[in-house]
């Protein structure tokens, strides 16, 4: 039986909680800014990631490779089919700040951070994500802060037209209670972006040595959580403007796609829900 080749984050990920704690802060660096690194120096990244070049040296020999050059090789070749969609050049020059209206330019970064996230890990995975949710006895929900809403706005879909949507985000203090009640075919989706929650590494960990599914949704490949997961759905985020316009999306397509694929039972509770709410003058219809 082959084994399947890991890829350079992969591998990334899979050793860096074997090493010192100054080698794990590097390759959560790298992890994170692992596009921007592809021409980078060793002195650059050495200066950038607030280490010394021995630790740099270290921790490339750590993962097997003999110098900086083939280590920085390796990034380049990796880091270039998920460019395909914009030039690789946007990841090394700044453009100079346009003088719009605030409307104008949250719209562009908006736009931006959507173009950005559209990747192929994020393209491959969906198809993945989706058959886990699909196949689950029951859907549980957890976001905590800002991502709370987004949990809340998942709920609302899934709701729809999917019966069995528990949703944790609002008393997480009994959220590892509910966790401990999961079936075994139960799911536990997460949103957990930067910067990340103990309350929801916590309830990962305690999933995933349940032996139950996580399907996780962040932004970096230096997320704490990302080992727990059966699967990532990665977005791109902004560091000077806040936006969950990318969650919103992405979420959006979901469960449109669940909606397809179930779609003649769909369409019965979606019928149904539409002539209760209208029976009861909950909604308004000519």
């Amino acid at each position: 039986m082959n084994r399947k080749t890991l890829s350079f984050k992969e591998k990334l990920v899979n050793r860096k909680s074997t090493l010192p704690k100054i080698q794990h802060k590097l390759c959560n660096y790298i992890l994170k800014n692992f596009e921007e690194l592809c021409l980078t120096t060793i002195k650059e990244l050495s200066n950038k990631a607030d280490v010394g070049i021995s630790t740099v040296m270290r921790t490339i020999n750590a993962l097997d490779y003999k110098n900086f050059n083939d280590f920085r090789k390796d990034i380049y070749n990796e880091a270039l089919p998920s460019n395909t969609k914009f030039s690789l050049k946007n990841a090394f020059i700044h453009s100079e700040k346009l003088k719009t209206n605030t409307l104008t330019n949250v719209w562009d970064k908006s736009v931006d951070l959507l173009n950005q996230s559209l990747k192929t890990d994020l393209i491959a995975n969906f198809d993945i994500a989706v058959q886990y949710i699909e196949q689950a006895t029951s859907v549980s929900i957890l976001g905590t802060r800002p991502y709370k809403s987004t949990a809340l706005y998942l709920e609302h879909l899934l709701n729809e037209f999917y019966l069995n949507v528990h949703q944790l985000s609002g008393d997480t203090d009994a959220t590892l209670d509910k966790i401990t009640k999961m079936a075994a075919k139960d799911i536990l989706i997460v949103f957990a972006f930067e910067p990340y929650t103990y309350s929801v590494i916590n309830a990962v960990k305690e999933t995933k040595n349940q032996g139950n599914d996580v399907l996780l949704i962040t932004d970096y490949d230096s997320s704490p959580i990302i080992e727990y997961a059966s699967v990532t759905l990665k977005l791109s985020v902004s560091k000077d403007h806040f936006s969950i316009v990318p969650i919103i999306a992405l979420i959006d397509a979901l469960v449109l796609e669940l909606g397809k694929r179930t779609s003649e039972s769909s369409l019965d509770k979606l019928r149904t829900l539409e002539d209760t709410l209208i029976r009861n003058n909950v909604t308004y219809h000519k």
